[in-house]
């Protein structure tokens, strides 16, 4: 069933056939797609609906776009059906997080291996015993861009949710045993950082069978903070969109190179 008033477009995003490329970066927000696209040669806006904004121009002579999908997994999981069906077929997560372990500091980068499956959309797709894992090239192309760029980086498990307020106020919530209790296993479990859509967007990326990686700036650390550690707010996602700029140009030409 057709829902958008244009049906040549998805409902949701505002993208049909041929607007994008196979290869897209996800942003969480809207306002961080333009300084992505301006990595891009010949970058133009495609589609600004609701929390979707997508640019696509070119890397190296290969059509790419950018898409934001809002917070979390639900807007995040839509972004990634709509632009498969619109031709895409790589993707690459960029966003913020917030460190757990104490080695895991303002401004570095996370990239995320695999994530716990502490969000719902993901089981609307998969039974919970389903690990929710990136694809291990894309993994590997971000290593070796922030190998390049010598960033200091980690990779890893993270940990996903759905409420923001539930990890940094838990013990105002009805439920503060189990958000505590488990913020604690996932800690001993040695999970990197906290954010909100990997774990949707591997499990949806696998069901596609299409290639999906993360790459996260850590904001801050809340463990760091509770014995405190040096602990600023760090904003500028330069660096790890730099990385994930460099990890589709390694890519691209892979698999130019296997054609």
């Amino acid at each position: 069933m057709k829902y958008s008033e244009n049906p040549d477009k998805q409902y949701h995003i505002q993208v049909g056939e041929g607007d994008v490329g196979k290869y897209v970066i996800l942003p969480g927000d809207p306002k961080r797609c333009a300084k992505i696209a301006a990595y891009f040669d010949d970058a133009k806006l495609v589609a600004d609906s609701r929390e979707y904004v997508t640019y696509t121009g070119y890397l190296d002579g290969v059509k790419v776009s950018v898409t934001s999908t809002g917070i979390g997994g639900p807007s995040a999981s839509i972004a990634m059906e709509e632009l498969v069906k619109c031709g895409a077929d790589t993707f690459i997560r960029v966003g913020t997080c917030g460190g757990m372990q104490l080695d895991v500091k303002s401004s570095d980068v996370v990239i995320a291996s695999g994530a716990i499956r502490m969000e719902g959309t993901s089981k609307e797709y998969a039974p919970i015993e389903y690990p929710a894992v990136a694809d291990f090239h894309m993994v590997q192309a971000l290593v070796q861009a922030a190998e390049k760029g010598k960033y200091p980086y980690h990779v890893g498990v993270v940990q996903c949710k759905d409420a923001f307020y539930g990890q940094h106020e838990p013990e105002t919530k009805p439920v503060s045993y189990e958000l505590l209790n488990k913020w604690e296993a996932w800690k001993r479990l040695g999970c990197l950082a906290s954010e909100m859509e990997s774990a949707a967007l591997f499990v949806v990326g696998n069901y596609l069978r299409v290639r999906v990686g993360s790459i996260f700036l850590v904001v801050a650390n809340q463990e760091r903070a509770k014995l405190n550690m040096e602990n600023p707010v760090v904003h500028d996602t330069e660096l790890a969109i730099t990385t994930a700029v460099e990890a589709l140009r390694d890519i691209i030409r892979k698999d130019k190179a296997n054609e």
